[in-house]
This record gives structure tokens, C-alpha cells and sequence, in this order.
């Protein structure tokens, strides 16, 4: 699905763009941001980093301060203190991307998470990532979900 996805977007963003470039440029976008999941998914932090731009700003829903996931966090040192703080939290979290779209310097992921709370209740939840990319780096991304779930699945 990912594969058709891309395609589709891929076309789309070539008969949209301004320039010559934009395809080439969503393209290294869109790999950049697949290559920061692979590395989210190995829990690989030093490989997530080097995707994101050194003063990038990692955004969650205010909603979550109350469990110090919310808000937005700077740098990699911020990036670095949300990872360590989310297992304090959670019991476990598995993302999956299910679609891409790219169009400039932004690339917006669908997808779920396979979240379990620390007392090993378990859920599917939705999610989309607002990407923003600048030099070939992320240098913005915006975590958006459902809090009110969240917060129920934190606490069961």
C-alpha cells in the first residue's frame, strides 16, 4: 500500500509543482522521513538524530504535559528527554506509517500506533505526523492524536 501510495503522491506532487526540482526534492524528503522510522523502530536514537536538525522542534499535544509528553521539546537534547521519559509512561509503543504524502518541504505520515499501558493493557490508536524539512533535515515534527484515548489507555 505504501509503494501505491508514494506513486500516487509522487504523480500528484509532479503535476502540482512550481519547479523541476519539487519531485527530486519530495523524494529525498520523503526518504529522509522513511529512514527516521526505520530508526525509531530499532530504537536507534543516534540514527533518529542525524535525520532531525540540531535545533529541531518536537511537538506533542499539550494535553500530554500532564505526563511530561507534552508540549514542544528543542534540539536533540529535548528529542533525547521525551524518548527517555516516554517508557515511563508507557509500556510500549510500535509505530507503523501506512501512507506518505510529500509536497514541498513538508511530508505528512498516517498511521497507528500499537500503544500498551505499564499495566499491559493494550491499544490501536491513530495518528498523523506533520514533517517539516529544511537542507535535508527535519526541522520540525508535530505529533497529532486523539488525547482523551490516550489518557484512557495511560490509565487502564
Amino acid at each position: 500500500m505504501a509503494t501505491t501510495t508514494e506513486s500516487a503522491t509522487a504523480t500528484a506532487t509532479a503535476a502540482t509543482a512550481p519547479a523541476a526540482t519539487e519531485p527530486a526534492a519530495a523524494d529525498r524528503n520523503l526518504r529522509l522521513i522513511r529512514r527516521a522510522y526505520r530508526a525509531f523502530h530499532a530504537r536507534d536514537v543516534g540514527a533518529l538524530l542525524q535525520t532531525l536538525d540540531p535545533q529541531v522542534e518536537w511537538v506533542h499535544p499539550d494535553g500530554m504535559a500532564g505526563y511530561g509528553l507534552g508540549g514542544t521539546k528543542r534540539g536533540h537534547a529535548g528529542v533525547r528527554e521525551f524518548l527517555a521519559r516516554v517508557p515511563t509512561v508507557l509500556g510500549g509503543m510500535r509505530l507503523e506509517p501506512r501512507e506518505f504524502v510529500a509536497a514541498g518541504d513538508r511530508v505528512a505520515v498516517f498511521g497507528v500506533r500499537e500503544v500498551t499501558s505499564v499495566r499491559g493493557t493494550s491499544a490501536t490508536l491513530s495518528f498523523v505526523h506533520s514533517w517539516v524539512l529544511r537542507d535535508g533535515l527535519a526541522v520540525r515534527m508535530e505529533d497529532i492524536f486523539d488525547t482523551v484515548e490516550f489518557h484512557r489507555l495511560i490509565e487502564s
